[in-house]
């Protein structure tokens, strides 16, 4: 069962839409982590084998971008830095990278479970001509 989203909903009310993207944008902006350079993606916890999979499917440049982007954000936490404004992440530029990779794994997941749980019946039909 899918889990019920309102995303779509708002989306496509362009009243609602005009309301809630200031409450995002500022949510986003509480956030903080563009003033690292991150992009929201690269928040996705790397502890389950899905999105394992999915990191491994990403293009090589995208994940060594991904790393340097992680490393650099954990360096400024130590030193509790921000990067200069000049550099934040842009809102343009903070797209999803991963997560559509994570859907398709999960998609292929999920259809993998269904097929290996088929049973399949072998017991054989009465044919429909009886002598």
């Amino acid at each position: 069962m899918q889990p019920i989203s309102l995303a779509k909903y708002i989306q496509k009310s362009p009243f609602l839409y005009k309301l809630l993207k200031p409450v995002s944008q500022a949510y986003i902006n509480l956030a903080g982590y563009r003033k690292f350079g991150l992009r929201y993606d690269d928040l996705t916890l790397e502890e389950n084998e899905v999105v394992q999979k999915a990191l491994n499917r990403i293009p090589e440049q995208e994940s060594f971008d991904r790393v340097y982007r992680i490393r650099r954000a954990m360096q400024l936490n130590i030193n509790n830095k921000v990067l200069p404004k000049s550099e934040w992440t842009k809102p343009e530029d903070d797209t999803l990278y991963l997560r559509p990779v994570v859907q398709r794994v999960t998609e292929e997941k999920r259809e993998r479970e269904a097929f290996d749980s088929l049973i399949v019946d072998r017991t054989p039909k009465p044919s429909a001509t009886s002598h």
